[in-house]
């Protein structure tokens, strides 16, 4: 009889230890299964993250260009001057740029002469404020004038150097403003005037 009450006893025992272990395994599980489902949810976050990062800019020159030119009429005294000015600007911040760029003008002064002007110009742009332009520009162009006068010119075919001052009313990327040549001689200049209205356009 004690034989049989001890191995009832061992068997209650190793029961209650067996319950035990079972309760003790459970909660492990549950913490491993928490700590688990922490970690995922701690590493799908910092993965969300690191996707939202800003890239890094791999043209961050090209983004300061701008691309476009300027449109030049002037009439007056019988005289015509259109002007086409293809160019390209670099925009050190919001108020200074600096640009190059190609030029044709087709000139006529009525009964005395038609010329045709090709060449480059150099233009530096400063903005005080949003809506204001100011400019200075070089120019340097090579003309070609045919006469109904005279047949052998000697100045037919000469280089005129341009120095302008401008400004202008910006609204968006559209200037519209006038110019003024400094370097204006009536004499032997191939402008008709010292002053021109121009249309600057950069996208």
């Amino acid at each position: 009889m004690k034989e049989i009450n001890n191995y009832f006893r061992y068997f209650y025992v190793f029961k209650t230890q067996s319950k035990e272990k079972m309760k003790s395994s459970r909660k492990t599980h549950k913490h491993k299964n928490g700590f688990l489902l922490l970690f995922m949810v701690f590493s799908f976050s910092i993965y969300g993250q690191q996707n939202n990062l800003p890239k890094a800019k791999t043209n961050a020159l090209w983004e300061r260009v701008n691309f476009g030119g300027g449109f030049g009429l002037s009439i007056g005294n019988n005289f015509t001057n259109i002007t086409v000015a293809p160019s390209a600007i670099y925009n050190f911040n919001d108020y200074f740029a600096l640009g190059t760029g190609l030029q044709y003008s087709y000139l006529k002064q009525k009964n005395v002469f038609t010329s045709n002007v090709i060449g480059g110009n150099l233009i530096g742009l400063f903005n005080p404020v949003e809506e204001v332009q100011l400019s200075l520009e070089l120019e340097q162009v090579n003309v070609n004038n045919s006469y109904q006068e005279l047949n052998n010119n000697p100045n037919g075919n000469f280089w005129n150097t341009g120095l302008f001052v401008g400004a202008g009313y910006r609204q968006d990327n559209i200037t519209i403003g006038a110019r003024l040549n400094l370097l204006y001689d009536r004499d032997v200049d191939l402008y008709g005037s010292a002053f021109m209205p121009f249309v600057r356009v950069f996208f």
